[in-house]
């Protein structure tokens, strides 16, 4: 994470793009709302939302780790998602520092929209995949306000409900869902593995341990379910640290 922010960003976390050549996207979790939401992003440290103080080679560091070994699981499960659904536009919530973007093939998917709280890893997103056509940065709170983002063909987030729950974030995620759309979603598992957070010599992720909580997918369906949101595909991937993640893929339904 110690690429430069953007020539110009907004002042507040109110979903403005991200302004530089054609759009860019970035990587990064989503958060539980915060006591700042009109604090500078120049000063985001300063926030209480604990990814704002997380650098991005400790993130990726730590899902790299022998021990935990994601970020492949997640790259390998966007592209599932892409070839699934074979969008024209696609939104990552929480894109971090891009992993998976290279999985888009710009021949099929035009339009590449990357969500997150931390202007830091959009910065290296933009550094990254700068050359990806269509590319969008939007730094935004999803968890504290709506956006005013043109919806897009496919949703994707990984990992991103443990954190923030599924309150104003996934009503958020949804609207960004064009009719006809899906939604693409990556839980972790329950297993006997460690649950939460796991150890690395990362530290700075423990910092997480409080804001993490399983989301059971039972539970998930039918809240989808019952806004119209219709399971048409699932499927499980064990990781070498014994966890699992679960893909589920919802198709809009009409209201």
């Amino acid at each position: 994470m110690t690429a430069s922010v953007p020539r110009r960003a907004p002042d507040r976390l109110t979903g403005e793009l991200l302004p530089r050549f054609d759009r860019f996207s970035f990587p990064g979790f989503l958060s539980r709302k915060h006591s700042g939401s009109r604090l500078s992003i120049a000063y985001n440290e300063c926030m209480s939302n604990p990814w704002l103080a997380i650098e991005l080679e400790d993130y990726e560091g730590h899902m790299g780790s022998d021990n935990v070994r994601q970020l492949e699981a997640l790259s390998d499960l966007f592209k599932r998602a892409l070839d699934l659904c074979i969008p024209e536009s696609v939104a990552v919530i929480g894109v971090a520092g891009g992993n998976g973007l290279e999985q888009v093939d710009p021949a099929i998917t035009k339009r590449i929209v990357g969500l997150d709280i931390n202007a830091r890893y959009l910065g290296a997103v933009r550094q990254r995949y700068g050359n990806l056509p269509g590319l969008e940065l939007c730094c935004t709170d999803l968890d504290d306000m709506p956006l005013s983002l043109t919806p897009v063909a496919l949703v994707h987030a990984a990992l991103v409900f443990e954190h923030t729950g599924l309150g104003r974030c996934l009503e958020n995620a949804l609207s960004l869902v064009a009719p006809g759309g899906r939604f693409s979603v990556v839980l972790q598992l329950p297993s006997t593995a460690e649950q939460d957070v796991t150890p690395t010599r990362y530290s700075s992720m423990q910092a997480l341990r409080d804001s993490f909580a399983l989301i059971d997918v039972s539970h998930f369906c039918l809240k989808l379910e019952e806004k119209r949101f219709h399971l048409f595909h699932q499927e499980r991937r064990s990781l070498p640290s014994g966890k699992a993640f679960w893909l589920g893929i919802f198709a809009r339904g009409t209201q």
